[in-house]
């Protein structure tokens, strides 16, 4: 980072528009933001009370809703207030501070929802093995392994992005400090930041893609050879909001980090980079309680003992 002492800020070009168009986008963004704190929060609140929800698949849940809340606060707030006071400078170790916490939670997801792809194959495939296979220190060392493998994703891709060099302007066609849009704005050249930016992000997308992929093949297997009409409903009732939140995770994230246009093409991704930072986070929550019985029986327990004590 040997060129931090010459640039005093970044300036994220966000959205162009008048005046009107940066509030109704503040406006949003904050409105879809504490939809997604509502959620996320709620989910935690929920699973951590309600100890009918103490299987592995919630534990995996709720540091599902922990990551979205992380992921959408590292960005949507700086962005409502940029959006809003139009002040589009972002400190060079803030930006830096913002690519890092983005790359580790957003890593950090993907293998999550690898980890929760091989627990539903655990439990619908192997029933009887599955509390001695998802005990509760493999989901501790796999939410651990989880978080190294986005701990060492983030570093990488953050060390490489900022030991390039940026010259004035320093202007960065994002609302945040995104890989792509940051290493667009450098004025040395950036072919091997591109081709580890495609090589790792491939590479995470494949083989959590994969695990995805082969356990919901297994999955599928084994329900079509339920003997049960009840047994293969309640089976797949618990795959569909997961199936959901991956096809959305991966495919904003393929689009953006998994093919080589993402870093000539900025203003492409910027509607998707909405998507992915901000709506994604507030979906999950809602994709889960209202896909899931047993949450929403878990939502309606607590509110009657919330109005019971009242």
């Amino acid at each position: 980072m040997g060129n931090h002492s010459r640039i005093a800020q970044f300036i994220l070009e966000g959205f162009s528009g008048p005046l009107e168009l940066q509030l109704g986008l503040s406006f949003l963004f904050m409105l879809l933001y504490i939809v997604t704190l509502m959620g996320n929060i709620g989910m935690i609140i929920i699973i951590t009370l309600d100890p009918h929800l103490r299987s592995p698949m919630y534990f995996f849940l709720k540091n599902l809703s922990f990551l979205d809340t992380c992921y959408s606060s590292v960005i949507t707030p700086r962005a409502m207030v940029n959006f809003a006071t139009g002040k589009k400078g972002i400190f060079y170790n803030a930006c830096a501070i913002q690519m890092f916490f983005f790359s580790l939670f957003g890593t950090t997801e993907c293998f999550l929802l690898a980890v929760m792809a091989y627990d539903r194959f655990t439990a619908i495939c192997n029933p009887l093995l599955y509390n001695i296979t998802m005990s509760r220190k493999t989901c501790i060392l796999l939410i651990t392994a989880c978080y190294f493998f986005g701990f060492l994703n983030c570093c990488i891709q953050t060390s490489l992005t900022f030991s390039l060099s940026y010259c004035e302007p320093w202007e960065i066609n994002q609302f945040f400090c995104d890989v792509p849009a940051v290493m667009k704005a450098a004025c040395s050249d950036t072919f091997i930041n591109e081709i580890v930016l495609l090589a790792l992000c491939g590479f995470i997308i494949v083989i959590t893609s994969t695990i995805v992929l082969v356990s919901y093949v297994y999955i599928v297997a084994t329900i079509l050879h339920m003997p049960s009409v009840e047994g293969r409903h309640k089976a797949f009732s618990t795959c569909t909001s997961h199936i959901m939140a991956v096809s959305l995770f991966f495919g904003t994230a393929f689009f953006m980090y998994g093919q080589p246009g993402a870093i000539a093409s900025p203003n492409r991704g910027k509607v998707i980079s909405v998507f992915y930072t901000v709506v994604i986070p507030m979906l999950n929550p809602l994709i889960y309680s209202l896909r899931n019985k047993e949450v929403k029986d878990a939502l309606r327990r607590q509110l009657k003992r919330v109005t019971f004590f009242r």
